[in-house]
């Protein structure tokens, strides 16, 4: 890993007024170095394939949104204005897709998919080399600029005053904690250098914060051989 990626690390920050709406929040970010990007292969097959199924053992035909961690995700949505059956978390909008079967992008985000979907845990990735400045969750005061595409232009959205967002010093990369990521900052086939956030709540046990972060990590390792990583539990 190196220094500049470590001093990036260390550097992501979680606003306090973020803990005062989910005190019980907890941010896992791991940092990868000399990824192996490009379109979705048989490594992220096996690992989409393995997760889907880990996915519906572990819900036991419950609907996603009332697993715990999920529904804990539901709550945290609503205390901030916005109405989750309509803006889901990230990881229940993929769960409700099982059974039509998981999407197919890219090796990278089919890796983090897979983890997600396997651990029931809302997980995003970011291109690091896009980024400007240190990553920090705040809620945002509504003027910040969030690019997207929409109708195959860009052009820029913004947050409501409130909203949980993960931003940099360009603007929002992430709005609603972890529901929609902007344009600028995605993973693409050209992405070596990529952070990925893990998000628990608090029917989410530290044990299995970590354990989800190394799948991670072995997953990425395992389409990427020689890659680097590093990882904090952001607290603040």
């Amino acid at each position: 890993m190196t220094a500049e990626a470590q001093h990036w690390l260390d550097a992501v920050r979680i606003d306090a007024a973020v803990f005062a709406l989910r005190p019980d929040y907890r941010s896992l970010v791991v940092v990868a170095e000399g990824l192996r990007p490009g379109p979705s292969d048989e490594t992220g097959e096996r690992h989409l394939a393995a997760a889907e199924k880990r996915a519906r053992d572990l819900l036991g035909g419950l609907p996603p949104e009332e697993h715990p961690h999920l529904a804990a995700w539901q709550e945290a949505f609503r205390a901030f204005g916005a109405k989750p059956r309509r803006t889901r978390p990230s990881a229940e909008a993929l769960l409700r897709r099982l059974d039509d079967g998981l999407p197919r992008i890219d090796r990278l985000t089919d890796v983090y998919n897979a983890v997600s979907v396997a651990h029931l845990v809302p997980l995003g990735g970011e291109d690091l080399d896009h980024y400007r400045g240190p990553a920090r969750l705040v809620r945002a005061d509504g003027s910040e600029p969030f690019e997207v595409v929409a109708g195959g232009e860009p052009t820029v959205e913004h947050p409501r005053p409130g909203e949980v967002v993960w931003r940099d010093d360009a603007g929002v990369t992430c709005r609603r904690w972890n529901w929609r990521q902007c344009a600028r900052t995605r993973l693409t086939h050209e992405t070596t250098r990529a952070f990925f956030v893990l998000d628990a709540l608090g029917a989410m046990t530290d044990d299995a914060l970590h354990a989800a972060g190394e799948a991670l990590v072995e997953a990425l390792a395992d389409g990427s051989p020689g890659a680097a990583f590093a990882s904090r539990v952001v607290t603040g």
